[in-house]
């Protein structure tokens, strides 16, 4: 990973311009908030203009600010393809990927993976943002974005890493006090706990083989989180009803620790994506990355031990 000292000003402010403060920015090349308030400081005074509102919490880009952060981005991945299409000759990948992933998914399985292919590529830098913000890769600088759900806008240049569908369990502990719904008309007798993600209709599940075949059923509980991990300790817990991703509860069924409830009743896809900027030219490593990706993925939901 380069250090701040290590970039130019078009390399520091395309970073700079996707980071959701300086603080984040900072963080992000383990060096004080001072050193990067310096660094901007430097770049406006060359250039003549503010590019960035001043704030601790929220970094806001004037509108000089946005126009060269636009024209970074795109210099920052010519240059990059540029040197890759050099040196494809050796066969080695080189140059830097910044990939945008779901929390729960990144930290257990993506991850892991993106470590296996630096280390397979070690002229590859990775740059990882996990977060569960719905944002639009268009024109953000990132080169990958991963999502689990349905099929992406299809202006988008996307591909299903591997298949998936949500599922619903409990803890033997809460079956053993409350019983199991035998129905989907019963889930309204039952504490469900249910994740809060971006903008969506929280307390509806959706259950059914997709759009033309589907039945939002509305749920409550007494708990509800915006972190799949904690929804996922909370039913391990006995705490009620879970619906998540195959991919993060099966595990857990085949090991005995959660009990798969209402299995004939079919629910809609919930597939990975890998999602990358139509608009954008796709560099080798990327292509690379996106192989990798789809057979870690099965490799790994395929062994319940890493789970």
């Amino acid at each position: 990973m380069s250090t701040l000292s290590d970039l130019d000003d078009l390399e520091f402010f395309a970073t700079l311009a996707r980071s959701p403060n300086m603080t984040a920015a900072a963080r992000t090349w383990s060096v004080s908030l001072s050193a990067v308030s310096k660094r901007l400081t430097r770049l406006e005074s060359r250039l003549g203009t503010q590019l960035i509102q001043r704030s601790t919490r929220r970094l806001t880009l004037t509108e000089s600010g946005a126009l060269y952060a636009s024209g970074a981005r795109d210099l920052v991945q010519n240059r990059a393809d540029l040197e890759e299409r050099v040196s494809r000759a050796s066969g080695e990948l080189r140059g830097r990927l910044s990939v945008h992933s779901t929390l729960g998914l990144g930290r257990r399985h993506i991850a892991p993976l993106l470590e296996e292919f630096t280390t397979a590529h070690p002229a590859v830098e990775m740059d990882l943002t996990l977060s569960e913000h719905a944002f639009s890769i268009a024109g953000s600088g990132y080169d990958l974005a991963i999502r689990v759900g349905s099929p992406p806008d299809a202006r988008l240049r996307i591909r299903r890493l591997h298949a998936n569908r949500r599922i619903l369990c409990a803890a033997p502990s809460y079956l053993a006090e409350h019983g199991a719904p035998r129905s989907l008309s019963e889930l309204a007798d039952h504490d469900c706990l249910v994740i809060k993600e971006n903008d969506a209709d929280f307390g509806v599940w959706r259950f059914g083989t997709g759009p033309d075949d589907e039945s939002a059923i509305r749920v409550s509980g007494d708990m509800a989180c915006n972190d799949g991990e904690v929804i996922l300790d909370w039913c391990l817990a006995g705490r009620g009803l879970m619906f998540r991703s195959a991919w993060q509860a099966r595990p857990l069924v085949e090991k005995g620790l959660l009990v798969c409830l209402l299995p004939e009743v079919p629910t809609p896809p919930a597939d990975i994506f890998g999602i990358t900027d139509a608009t954008a030219h796709l560099p080798g490593r990327t292509t690379a990355l996106l192989d990798h990706l789809a057979s870690g993925l099965e490799r790994r939901l395929a062994d319940p031990a890493i789970g």
